[in-house]
């Protein structure tokens, strides 16, 4: 494990990745946080707003963006990503509404209107 990756996923978690980001998402060591951590911050708020069963608002929501998230992270690896997310970690624990993230990284894939 290290401090930046995506967190460590369970097979409830893991399947409804797209094949994609499934055949990638292990190519780096999960993490204690990461930009699906940052960015998906308010899960569980986003879950408990939805009509749908919680199951399907994350196969068909959530999860297919969080999973371009962290197929974007691979793409922009280094070391200033991983400091830059730490910074953003610490801000998020601070301020948690920010949306500081995008900002910091204006090529995040947008966020769908469904998880606002």
């Amino acid at each position: 494990m290290s401090i930046i990756g995506s967190r460590p996923l369970v097979d409830n978690t893991f399947s409804p990745y797209p094949e994609h980001v499934k055949a990638v998402i292990y190519n780096v060591k999960p993490g204690l946080t990461g930009i699906g951590s940052i960015v998906f911050r308010d899960e569980e708020e986003l879950l408990t707003r939805t009509t749908m069963p919680l199951e399907e608002y994350y196969r068909v929501h959530i999860s297919p963006y969080k999973g371009e998230l962290e197929h974007w992270y691979q793409k922009k690896l280094s070391f200033t990503t991983d400091f830059l997310l730490i910074l953003l970690t610490a801000w998020t624990i601070i301020s948690p509404q920010s949306d500081l993230v995008y900002s910091v990284f204006k090529d995040l894939p947008k966020r769908p209107g469904e998880l606002r």
